[in-house]
């Protein structure tokens, strides 16, 4: 498992915000060589503490996308098989574990009510998920 430093931890803050920047603008910014900043990322994509670099779109970009929170009761001991088919989802944006009444938390977003509705039945159906609760996003503020 990977250290972090506080040079990785600088360096990982600024690729969120900005997973695009040219290894020339991390070292300026981080005040290091390319060479120093192009290994650092190496070494976190290949001890995996990186998985790898996303896009993110505004929450208002497509606001015809049905988005919705999806709380999800497991039962004993099927979290883990339940998230592994989870993941399979297209359309889970994100997946939380979590304590109290609900064992996960998935945000989903689905570009139609009918594909909502699908996602929705997939989820309810996976061997393991014994109850779940299903909230829709209306605005962002």
């Amino acid at each position: 498992m990977h250290v972090f430093d506080d040079l990785d931890h600088r360096l990982i803050a600024i690729l969120r915000e900005d997973g695009r920047a040219p290894v020339s603008k991390l070292a300026t910014i981080l005040g290091i060589t390319r060479a120093t900043v192009q290994k650092r990322i190496d070494r976190l994509l290949e001890s995996g503490a990186v998985l790898g670099f996303t896009l993110r779109v505004r929450q208002d970009y497509d606001a015809s996308a049905i988005r919705a929170v999806m709380l999800i009761e497991v039962t004993g001991r099927s979290t883990t098989a339940v998230i592994r088919t989870l993941r399979g989802l297209p359309e889970l944006h994100a997946l939380h574990t979590t304590n109290g009444g609900w064992d996960l938390i998935a945000e989903i977003r689905a570009a139609s009510l009918s594909d909502f509705d699908r996602v929705l039945r997939q989820v309810r159906t996976i061997d393991g998920v014994l109850n779940s609760e299903t909230s829709i996003l209306l605005s962002s503020v």
